[in-house]
């Protein structure tokens, strides 16, 4: 990494830690059919995103589970999960952890993004989200089988 995006970085993360930020993970209400509802991003999130060049709508290419890393078929739980960019996402780096939520109620599983680790920093704020994880086979509720390991992430002002 150049030194000036280390630097730029480590700002971020002396801004985020002086303001006292920290992942927005709290309990969110569900609909009927075990999806989340509508949840604002925090400030702290939209604030981090701008500064590193995320804007609405960029996307970028996400192993869904660090623990089942290019596999055939991944099974996903309702519940935490730890993620990782394939690709660059504004300024986060490939390879930089993304820390969320899995529901796998309804038609689609919902994965929301709340906190991203790069590399060479510190947790930061976002709000992203993974489109297209379609369903394979229900194996309990609460328990989902994918195809793939990998999907796509996008960034959100708020979730809905």
């Amino acid at each position: 990494m150049d030194p000036s995006r280390v630097l730029r970085v480590s700002c971020i993360v002396l801004l985020c830690a002086s303001s006292g930020c920290t992942a927005a993970l709290g309990s969110v209400s569900l609909r009927a059919d075990g999806t989340p509802a509508p949840e604002e991003c925090s400030k702290e999130a939209l604030r981090t995103m701008r500064i590193l060049r995320m804007k609405v709508g960029d996307a970028a290419d996400v192993e869904l589970d660090a623990n089942q890393i290019d596999q055939r078929t991944i099974t996903l739980h309702d519940g935490p999960v730890e993620s990782y960019l394939d690709g660059p996402l504004g300024m986060l780096e490939s390879g930089t952890r993304l820390y969320g939520q899995v529901w796998t109620g309804g038609r689609q599983i919902v994965v929301r993004y709340y906190e991203a680790h790069p590399v060479d920093g510190d947790a930061v704020p976002i709000c992203a989200v993974v489109r297209d994880a379609r369903k394979k086979a229900e194996v309990h509720p609460g328990y989902v089988v994918l195809d793939f390991s990998g999907a796509s992430v996008f960034v959100v002002n708020s979730f809905r």
